[in-house]
C-alpha cells in the first residue's frame, strides 16, 4: 500500500509538502499541487482521513443526534442534512440517543476528541457540555433543530409552532366547530408546549373557552393518539373537532373514532401536524399542517457549515414557513356526536 513517502518520491517533492497538500491544499503552489495529485492518482493512494483530520484539526464529520429512527419525521430530516453535507464533502454520522443523557454526552465527546466537528441535535435533551459551559469556554458547535429551549444561545432551525397550531384551530372554527379537543405531545418538550399554546391561542381568538377545552397528553405515537380518543370518549367530552400535535397521533385517534362508530369528518373532524407522507393515504386523507422537514435538515446543515467557518456567529435562528394542507378528514361541524350513532360518511373528493 502506498504511503506519503512514495507520493513524495514520485512527485519529486518533500514529505512535508505532501502532508501540507493533504491538510491545507490552499497553502501549496498550484503546479506542485498538480504533481502531488497526479502521484496520488497513479499510486491509488487513500489517506487516513482521521489522521489528516487530526493534523488540520478537522474531521469533516458531523454527528446527527436523534432520539429514534422509527419516527418518519427523522428520516426526512436526516435526508435534508445529507443533501447539503454531501455537496460540502461532509460525512454524516448518525447517533441514536434514545433520549439518554450519558449517550448524548458520549457523542459530544467525539467533538472534543476531533472525531467529529459538530453536532446537529433533534432531541428534547441537551448535552451537559452545553448546559454547564462557562462563558470563557465556548460550547462545541451544535445546531438545534425543532427543539429550542428559551434563553439558550445556540443556532437553531424551527417553524412558528404557536401560530401554526392556532391556524389549525382557526380552520376548524371556520367549519363551524365550537367544541374542539386537543391531543398534545410530550409536555416536557418545548415544541409540544408551543403547539399546545397555539391550540389554546386559536380557541381564545375564536372567543371559545380555552380553559375548558378537553386536553389529553400523548407522546407522538399512534398508540397514544388511539388511547387519548378512548379517554376523551370515556369522559364524554362531547367534541366535534380534534387537534392533534402530530400526524401519528392523529392517525391513531382516527382509528379509535372509527372503532367507536364515529364517522370522520361527519362525526368528528380531525387535524394533524407535520404532513408526513402517509397522512395523504389515510382513510379519509388527513388535514394537517405541513412542516418543511427536509428543508429543516438542509437549513440545519447550512448553519453548521457557517459555524465551522465562523465559530463566533453562533446565535442565529432560521424560522421556516409552514402551510395548511386541507384534506377530507375535516369538514363542517355536526350538531352532536354520540358513539355508535354517527351518520354515514358523505361522499369525498380528492
Amino acid at each position: 500500500m502506498a504511503n506519503i513517502k512514495d507520493i513524495a518520491e514520485l512527485a519529486q517533492v518533500s514529505i512535508a509538502t505532501v502532508s501540507r497538500a493533504l491538510s491545507t491544499p490552499g497553502a501549496v503552489r498550484p503546479p506542485t499541487l498538480q504533481k502531488i495529485e497526479a502521484a496520488i492518482a497513479q499510486l491509488n493512494y487513500r489517506p487516513n482521513m482521521l489522521a489528516v483530520g487530526l493534523r488540520r484539526r478537522r474531521s469533516d464529520n458531523v454527528i446527527v443526534a436523534v432520539p429514534s429512527i422509527f419516527n418518519p419525521f427523522t428520516s426526512a430530516f436526516v435526508q435534508g442534512i445529507e443533501n447539503v453535507a454531501r455537496e460540502a464533502g461532509i460525512r454524516v454520522l448518525l447517533g441514536i440517543t434514545d433520549s439518554d443523557q450519558a449517550l448524548l454526552d458520549s457523542y459530544v465527546g467525539m467533538i472534543a476528541s476531533k472525531q467529529a466537528d459538530g453536532m446537529i441535535l433533534l432531541d428534547k435533551i441537551l448535552p451537559t457540555a452545553v448546559l454547564q459551559t462557562p462563558p470563557e469556554n465556548p460550547a462545541p458547535p451544535i445546531v438545534l433543530a425543532c427543539e429550542y429551549p428559551p434563553g439558550l444561545s445556540l443556532p437553531r432551525v424551527r417553524i412558528d409552532n404557536v401560530e401554526a397550531a392556532a391556524m389549525l384551530v382557526n380552520h376548524l372554527v371556520r367549519q363551524g366547530h365550537t367544541r374542539i379537543a386537543v391531543i398534545t405531545g410530550p409536555i416536557d418538550q418545548n415544541m409540544s408546549r408551543d403547539r399546545l399554546s397555539g391550540f389554546l391561542l386559536g380557541l381564545k381568538r375564536a372567543g371559545l373557552a380555552s380553559d375548558k377545552a378537553p386536553i389529553v397528553h400523548g407522546d407522538f405515537t399512534l398508540q397514544s393518539g388511539y388511547d387519548a380518543v378512548r379517554q376523551l370518549l370515556a369522559a364524554k367530552a362531547g367534541f366535534t373537532g380534534l387537534c392533534c400535535a402530530n400526524d401519528e397521533m392523529a392517525l391513531g385517534a382516527m382509528a379509535a373514532l372509527r372503532e367507536a362508530g364515529i364517522a370522520i369528518p361527519d362525526g368528528v373532524s380531525v387535524v394533524g401536524f407535520d404532513n408526513l407522507r402517509f397522512g395523504a393515504f389515510a382513510s379519509p386523507p388527513l388535514t394537517t399542517m405541513e412542516v418543511p422537514t427536509v428543508e429543516t435538515g438542509e437549513a440545519a446543515m447550512r448553519l453548521m457549515l457557517d459555524m465551522l467557518r465562523d465559530p463566533l456567529d453562533a446565535n442565529r435562528e432560521i424560522i421556516l414557513p409552514y402551510r395548511l394542507v386541507v384534506r377530507q378528514s375535516s369538514g363542517p361541524a355536526p350538531t352532536a356526536v354520540k358513539p355508535g350513532k354517527a351518520k354515514k360518511p358523505r361522499g369525498q373528493t380528492s
